[in-house]
């Protein structure tokens, strides 16, 4: 299975450091440098997720050069927070790029979908022999739900908006995917979410204001989070190293989600990677289970990755999910 083509889409408003620290009350070096933000995209008024990511896939497959009609599969990794409330939306993105007769699922594993979809289309190419073309897209505004005056949710101050997308086929050329690793914690099942609008709280006049996203144990959450992060990132890209006959002295280039700098330092030290070898997305914020994708795109365009190049994506999401692959490139990439 072969990644050959990317598409992003991102909203041309911005949010900057200062207008963080000004909503937040942190000073804007602490935005800078310990959250690791100088800027993120945020959405205008007709930026909504299933719509970023249908505009994403359309600039995927016309890189591909390809036609809605080759796709078999949609794979949608739209965020749940969306245009409509209990709405699927692998039909709307197929209908969207001229998909018609595809088939598809919705698959969610918060920031940590994109491993997850890839999974589901290895598993697609390997069992269904008339699948060569499947499409994987999602959108991402859970800015929306950040509440700049919780400082326990200190750490979704960099949640942005944009769309992104891949083109995944049998053959070649693109990145070949060689291994892929997943990691769940239960334990933190609980820990992220919005508290009301669900059949435990529903949604009423006097709590619409709760419709924000918390932390349910803050100092526990904490705890957990400081003693299993770092090592499950490096766990999940080690295995999928390993599946792929690799270890991490053979890589190349690292495409991780956007966290705190010093957790991006901590991840990279761990694997004996330097600075130069992964893009920092300082500029963009955290678009959710879509930064592997922005961040191979400013990789390709940066000139990090060459014909045979090694790398490795890596994300989480809260629930909590870890997840990895390792690709090489074979042939470019239409980024």
């Amino acid at each position: 299975m072969y990644l050959r083509s990317l598409g992003v889409y991102l909203p041309k408003g911005r949010m900057d450091a200062e207008e963080i620290a000004r909503r937040s009350g942190l000073p804007p070096e602490v935005v800078r440098e310990k959250l690791g933000l100088l800027e993120k995209p945020v959405p205008g008024p007709e930026d909504h997720p299933a719509e970023m990511a249908a505009w994403a896939a359309k600039e995927a497959l016309a890189k591909a050069g390809l036609p809605g009609e080759a796709v078999d599969w949609v794979v949608s990794i739209v965020e749940e927070h969306k245009d409509y409330p209990v709405w699927a939306t692998a039909p709307y993105l197929a209908l969207k790029v001229g998909a018609s007769r595809a088939k598809g699922l919705d698959l969610n594993q918060k920031c940590a979908s994109l491993i997850g979809a890839l999974e589901v289309a290895r598993g697609l190419f390997a069992t269904r022999k008339e699948v060569g073309v499947v499409l994987v897209a999602g959108g991402y505004r859970n800015g929306d739900l950040v509440d700049y005056q919780d400082p326990h949710t200190r750490f979704l101050y960099d949640l942005a908006a944009g769309g992104a997308a891949a083109v995944l086929t049998r053959e070649g050329p693109g990145l070949k995917l060689l291994g892929l690793a997943h990691r769940m914690d239960p334990g933190l099942a609980l820990a992220v979410k919005v508290p009301v609008g669900g059949t435990r709280a529903p949604l009423t006049p006097e709590n619409l204001s709760r419709y924000r996203l918390r932390v349910e144990d803050p100092e526990g959450m904490k705890r957990r989070l400081d003693a299993t992060s770092i090592p499950s990132f490096l766990a999940v890209i080690r295995e999928a190293l390993e599946e792929a006959g690799y270890t991490e002295a053979d890589l190349d280039s690292l495409a991780l989600l956007h966290m705190k700098r010093s957790a991006h330092r901590a991840v990279l030290a761990g694997l004996g990677l330097s600075e130069e070898r992964s893009i920092y997305l300082e500029r963009f914020g955290h678009l959710g289970q879509l930064d592997p994708l922005l961040s191979l795109r400013l990789a390709w365009e940066k000139g990090l990755l060459k014909e045979g190049s090694l790398v490795a994506l890596a994300a989480a999401g809260v629930g909590y999910f870890y997840g990895a692959a390792v690709l090489r490139l074979e042939g470019g990439l239409n980024a």
